[in-house]
């Protein structure tokens, strides 16, 4: 049977939730969003056109898949929940260009995904996602070399802030960094927890992270500075020197650590947090030339 008409009210919602008699599992984080003016603003602050192939992480019962299928070229959604299948196709019968995967998207080679669909051109990515599962999925994105134009995500309030806070704040961390190394995060929707089914216990954001077409620093060895960026936020508390000396992943006598904390002109208490991007661009690069001499 054919679904008709758009999910994002609460009655339309709740019609297809009682229909299949769906039940929500904590596991998979589940909240839907049942505000039809929230999907139409991420949908048109993501910039989806006709020429764009999107790849969509945890549509749940398709709420936004309808839209991101009206306005792109093409859609893939990605659902671990198998349970949420069966709508999926119920709902979106209507559309021909939308292939739904029930898989776990850490899993997925997306660079191939991208390769198939849209010729190895830059992808938009759109996703309402389970907080507990936010960084790795961001994370594992910009890590893969998938090509990326942009990614739109709702996520936890705090944690969209965290995205794009600088030096200083006590949200500033190793997630601030990440992002900020391989995109321009901002912010473009606050989104209350009455805007979901169920209602979760927090406030959302809707977030657009807009991929640099070069990193704003210049980097010598990236898997160092980013052992050196997590070393630093593991022990927040601890000085620099301190917490790059006790880290489980770099393996450095402290005679490097301190002289290249000297170079980079810090006092030698200063803590990671009082560090920017381009600081620990050139912290990173002054213990590269220093193990590589």
């Amino acid at each position: 049977m054919e679904f008709n008409g758009h999910l994002g009210t609460p009655a339309n919602t709740l019609a297809v939730i009682n229909k299949y008699q769906f039940a929500f599992q904590k596991k998979f984080g589940q909240n839907f969003l049942i505000d039809a003016n929230v999907v139409e603003k991420i949908v048109r602050e993501a910039g989806v056109t006709k020429e764009d192939f999107v790849l969509e992480i945890g549509p749940g019962i398709g709420t936004m898949t309808q839209l991101l299928c009206e306005n792109a070229r093409e859609v893939t959604a990605v659902e671990i929940d198998k349970n949420l299948i069966p709508i999926l196709r119920d709902t979106l019968s209507g559309y021909d260009n939308i292939t739904i995967l029930n898989e776990d998207v850490l899993k997925v080679d997306i660079k191939s995904l991208a390769e198939e669909k849209n010729g190895g051109r830059p992808i938009k990515v759109v996703a309402n996602l389970p907080y507990y599962i936010t960084t790795p999925i961001i994370m594992g994105l910009f890590e893969s070399s998938v090509p990326i134009d942009s990614i739109t995500i709702m996520v936890q309030k705090e944690v969209a802030c965290r995205m794009q806070v600088g030096p200083g704040s006590k949200d500033y961390g190793a997630l601030s960094l990440a992002v900020q190394y391989y995109a321009k995060p901002q912010v473009i929707l606050n989104v209350p927890a009455s805007c979901f089914l169920p209602k979760p216990n927090v406030d959302s954001a809707v977030i657009k992270l807009t991929r640099h077409e070069t990193a704003p620093v210049s980097v010598k060895d990236e898997r160092l500075m980013f052992a050196v960026i997590r070393a630093s936020f593991n022990q927040r508390r601890k000085t620099l020197a301190n917490a790059l000396n006790n880290s489980g992943e770099i393996h450095l006598p402290k005679e490097i650590i301190a002289s290249a904390i000297e170079e980079l002109c810090q006092n030698p208490s200063v803590r990671g947090e009082a560090l920017t991007l381009q600081q620990f661009a050139d912290l990173s690069n002054m213990i590269y030339d220093r193990i590589n001499r």
